[in-house]
């Protein structure tokens, strides 16, 4: 697993099992979500973007089943 703390105002932490190619996001407000059927390069490129709110929000929100965690 991949576990990345970073610099966004929406997310925190972003975590990667490239195995699973889940994806699991800790997002400021603390609400945790994971992803199902990520590719890596997906999670690459989120890492990668300048703007990880936006990144998330056009290409990953509404596009991969997920699922809350608690």
């Amino acid at each position: 697993m991949d576990v990345t703390a970073v610099e966004s105002t929406t997310l925190a932490v972003v975590t990667y099992d490239e195995a699973r190619e889940l994806l699991r996001l800790e997002f400021r407000s603390q609400a945790v979500y994971q992803y199902l059927d990520v590719p890596a390069i997906v999670h690459q490129a989120l890492l990668s973007s300048p703007s990880k709110g936006r990144y998330f929000n056009q290409v990953i929100r509404g596009r991969f089943a997920y699922q809350r965690v608690s």
